[in-house]
């Protein structure tokens, strides 16, 4: 479509407040969780939530804006959760247990394989990573400071890393069905933590 003057015009886009869109993000999300990101076309969008296939390009440009917004929902969302989970009076135990709960990192792992093939997904996965890394590495070394823990022997960073990345590998491992080693890893990580936040 373009003006009298001819330029393109700028299609209309529906709301953000609108429940229409609401709906389509919402049958995104169970399609990516029931079936994988490759499952996610407009028209089995918009056949889950019920509407039009016309609809999904009413409130998404794009496909792939579609799934930046969905994104960007859930990771906001996360962001506030983690930041809750960081202001408990045991803050390395609480991010031991939001890392390694198993619930959470389905979509999570969906959109790392989306980002192999997505530019835009990757550059806003990392965007959001590294916001998470700051607010937990904030956290943890005053966590650290407040235990009297030596930080050149453990440095935040590492104990970042041990805590969100052996949590993340084990909830990975429960989505796939593997268990082996669960047990002496989680015991093995309540030791560490005993040390660093008795």
């Amino acid at each position: 479509m373009t003006k009298s003057d001819g330029t393109a015009s700028a299609r209309r886009i529906g709301t953000e407040a609108s429940k229409t869109r609401a709906a389509l993000l919402d049958a995104a999300r169970q399609l990516m969780l029931d079936e994988g990101y490759a499952a996610v076309t407009s028209r089995r969008v918009a056949t889950k939530a019920g509407l039009k296939p016309q609809l999904v390009h009413y409130y998404f440009r794009t496909m792939e804006d579609l799934f930046l917004n969905l994104f960007r929902q859930g990771a906001e969302l996360n962001l506030e959760r983690h930041a809750q989970v960081l202001t408990s009076s045991r803050p390395l135990r609480a991010l031991w247990e939001f890392s390694s709960d198993a619930s959470g990192m389905a979509l999570t792992f969906e959109f790392v394989a989306l980002s192999n093939h997505k530019k835009a997904i990757r550059a806003e996965l990392l965007s959001y990573a590294e916001r998470f890394r700051a607010l937990q590495l904030e956290v943890i070394g005053v966590a650290l400071e407040r235990a009297g823990v030596d930080q050149a022997l453990y440095p935040p960073e590492a104990v970042l890393m041990v805590l969100a990345g052996v949590g993340q590998f084990v909830s990975m491992e429960v989505n796939l069905g593997l268990t082996t080693g669960h047990d002496q890893t989680r015991a093995t990580v309540e030791r560490l933590l005993h040390q660093l936040e008795p």
